[in-house]
């Protein structure tokens, strides 16, 4: 079968992926849902700590984040509070943490990418989704109606493990389209899950944190490998849910079997989203990114120290 993936840049939407590959379907193109510019606002979190509130001009329109220069892929500045909340929107449905380094990571797996601009919100909440004009919903809607039309695809790969309230309206807009989605890792034990994506050689790194027990100096940057242990400690000291079904983390996937390159991250920045003083909630904001051609495989300690560099 034909398929289109649902990407988040995430580690879910990435293994999924695999997991249609191994199941005999072939992907043929990425898709993505990306925040408006100039959505709300955030605290810039300095090397010395201090905070911020600039205000300057509005961010360049376009299409893409970065403009290449050479083999290094630059995403414009935007340190004023207003601009850099456009990173995180608070939606429902879609990750969008992470979302500059997209164009990127279709680059890495030489895959067409298709996008959309998330212009609704989330109107019906209910248990039974119905269409529902200015629903963020209806922006997956529009998006998966074009890659349809453009590829040709019958199915739709899809990162879903826990949330119904995703699952429902996934169904329903590829019911709508005559499209079947396929969501392998439906409901799996998230143990084993973190367990396989690392196994299966998916680099990923926390880029958001918003959990008790989670620290931004400490873990932004980590990746899942580093981070599984403390996971697990989390999960039975708070119930945390080790995949990050409850918001309680989110990553962005640098490499995997399936990209021809892998992404590296130059430089960073935190942005501090809510400052609480139990439970922050702070992503990386992705400055400077670059592709590079992958090598054959190295031994474990050395695995993963490539693949971010801070700044």
């Amino acid at each position: 079968m034909r398929v289109a993936a649902l990407i988040s840049g995430g580690k879910d939407s990435c293994y999924n992926m695999m997991q249609c590959v191994v199941a005999g379907h072939q992907i043929v193109a990425l898709a993505n849902l990306r925040p408006a510019e100039n959505q709300g606002k955030c605290i810039p979190l300095l090397r010395k700590r201090e905070r911020e509130a600039e205000t300057q001009a509005e961010r360049e329109a376009g299409s893409m984040q970065g403009a290449q220069r050479g083999t290094r892929y630059w995403v414009p500045r935007i340190m004023p509070c207003a601009e850099v909340g456009s990173d995180e929107l608070d939606s429902y449905m879609y990750q969008t943490v992470g979302h500059h380094a997209i164009d990127l990571y279709a680059e890495a797996m030489a895959l067409p990418l298709y996008r959309h601009t998330i212009r609704g919100r989330s109107v019906d909440t209910g248990r039974v989704y119905t269409k529902c004009e200015g629903d963020e919903v209806e922006d997956l809607y529009e998006l998966l109606k074009l890659v349809k039309e453009k590829e040709e695809v019958e199915g739709i790969s899809v990162g879903a493990i826990l949330s119904d309230y995703q699952r429902v309206r996934v169904e329903n807009v590829c019911k709508r389209l005559n499209l079947q989605p396929l969501a392998y890792l439906w409901q799996r034990n998230q143990e084993d899950l973190l367990r396989e994506m690392i196994s299966s050689n998916i680099h990923a790194i926390i880029i958001k944190v918003a959990a008790l027990g989670l620290d931004p100096d400490k873990h932004l940057g980590k990746t899942l490998d580093q981070m599984e242990p403390y996971l697990l400690e989390l999960s039975k000291k708070y119930g945390v849910h080790v995949c990050g079904e409850g918001g309680e983390y989110e990553t962005f996937t640098l490499d995997c079997p399936l990209f021809k390159k892998k992404i590296i991250v130059d430089s960073s920045e935190v942005v501090i989203h809510s400052a609480d003083a139990f439970a922050p909630v702070a992503y990386l904001r992705f400055l400077e990114l670059h592709l590079e051609d992958k090598v054959p495989p190295v031994s474990d300690n050395c695995r993963t120290s490539n693949y971010i560099h801070h700044s």
